[in-house]
């Protein structure tokens, strides 16, 4: 890797990042570097993990003149809260020797307050979409001035439920402007925006899209339901030193405080998905961070580009609904070169995810056999009770001994109704009917 001493970079942005402990450049800063400091179009597709936020931020940092002009020449849009705050953070340590103004802002928090912060005059606005817009429209921000503009974790950004949100903000834009694309995996409505907005981009493949680190290690686990999957949780979680740091994904909210409620290491544990106040989320990111919890259960929420040093474990309770999404979610351990190790945790009904999360990463997850030891129990929760996730009108059975396991007699003679192949495919690969990241969309259906 090259030395940042090697790259074109004012003096203090070098001594901030000697001060960071930064001397060499991963490839996709090197590579992203010079043709943003051009000032042509960009799109950086890089694993997670491998410093795409420098990435893009060194260069802007190096071409930023001092100016008292009170509108922000800088847009970075990323689809969380969270990234947000940490990319403000990223910046702010970045400038401690140059003069620039930086403001995160977002949803859930004092609109008034932020406009006023931006009536004192910023040179970097980083934003979530919807806020972002709010704020155009109440003619507090003027986004005519932005010369750069950036997308990071494009591929979500530009999902359903930022599509449209993204295309106006597009509007209130300057025609003649830089856009920079980053992002960790590519899919269809990533290639049409290039096409669509991006004039002549430098395109720039550090690795091949849904690629995971080399430095992550994983397995899956086949558990029948959701109380069987906590069972093996408690077996697993109960060894400190190998499980010291673990983040747990899961699919819904719901989900995220049941779990939180029936793991056995109540003070250790913290949660956070979208319907905790920001305060809370801080918090139980701030606590899992010091080391103060040592378990955090989140949603997707927190799966895009957020940086926590030294997770040792991911655990992915659910099989992802999307399965680039997986990609992020592991992307969270084995970060700066260090060891990490990701599991997943899969029902029967998984499988199909399972299958297009190994052919998006052309791997092969391995299975470890389920400890004897764990109990396989037969309750479900409401959800898993639902007729329309299991295929066919008979008996619900599986073989002892089997992966999947034997229900009591009780539960074993309930009928439900046919749902064929290709109903269970749409029903979990529908479109998303909400604004929001498509991850937290579910079916109209309450479940």
């Amino acid at each position: 890797m090259a030395s940042f001493d090697s790259f074109k970079i004012k003096k203090q942005l070098l001594n901030a990042l000697n001060d960071l402990g930064f001397d060499k450049a991963t490839p996709i800063q090197q590579e992203s570097y010079s043709p943003i400091l051009a000032g042509s179009d960009f799109v950086g597709i890089a694993q997670t993990g491998t410093g795409k936020t420098i990435a893009y931020l060194l260069p802007i940092l190096q071409d930023l003149k001092y100016s008292e002009q009170k509108s922000p020449r800088v847009l970075v849009l990323v689809p969380t809260r969270e990234l947000v705050i940490q990319i403000v953070e990223e910046v702010e340590k970045l400038i401690p020797y140059i003069n620039v103004r930086v403001l995160g802002v977002y949803g859930g928090t004092n609109i008034n307050t932020q406009k006023i912060a931006i009536a004192e005059g910023i040179d970097i606005i980083v934003s979530t979409p919807r806020r972002l817009y709010d704020l155009a429209l109440a003619s507090s921000l003027k986004l005519k001035t932005i010369k750069k503009l950036v997308i990071d974790e494009v591929d979500i950004m530009l999902d359903f439920g930022y599509k449209t949100q993204i295309k106006n903000i597009f509007e209130l834009l300057p025609a003649k402007r830089q856009n920079i694309l980053f992002s960790a995996t590519m899919t269809t409505y990533v290639d049409k925006l290039i096409n669509d907005f991006l004039v002549n981009p430098v395109k720039k493949t550090i690795s091949l899209s849904g690629t995971p680190l080399d430095t992550i290690s994983q397995e899956s686990y086949a558990a029948a339901n959701f109380y069987t999957k906590v069972n093996l949780l408690n077996h697993l979680l109960k060894d400190k030193e190998e499980y010291n740091k673990v983040l747990i994904f899961v699919a819904t909210k719901v989900k995220a405080d049941r779990l939180f409620e029936n793991l056995d290491f109540e003070s250790e544990v913290s949660v956070m998905h979208s319907s905790k106040t920001q305060s809370h989320r801080s918090k139980s990111i701030d606590n899992f961070t010091e080391g103060t919890t040592r378990i955090l259960i989140a949603t997707d929420v927190i799966s895009r580009g957020i940086d926590i040093d030294m997770i040792s474990t991911v655990i992915c309770f659910d099989a992802s609904l999307y399965p680039e999404n997986h990609i992020h979610r592991i992307g969270r351990t084995g970060r700066a070169e260090q060891q990490g190790k990701a599991i997943l945790l899969y029902s029967e009904k998984e499988i199909l995810l399972k299958d297009e999360i190994e052919k998006l990463m052309n791997y092969k997850i391995p299975d470890k056999e389920f400890p004897a030891e764990v109990e396989v129990t037969t309750r479900l929760t409401p959800e898993e009770m639902e007729p329309q996730f299991l295929d066919q009108e008979e008996e619900v059975t599986y073989k002892e001994g089997s992966a999947f396991h034997e229900k009591s007699a009780k539960n074993s003679k309930q009928k439900v109704k046919r749902i064929s192949y290709q109903r269970k495919l749409k029903i979990r690969f529908k479109k998303p009917i909400r604004r929001g990241d498509k991850i937290q969309n579910k079916n109209k259906k309450k479940r």
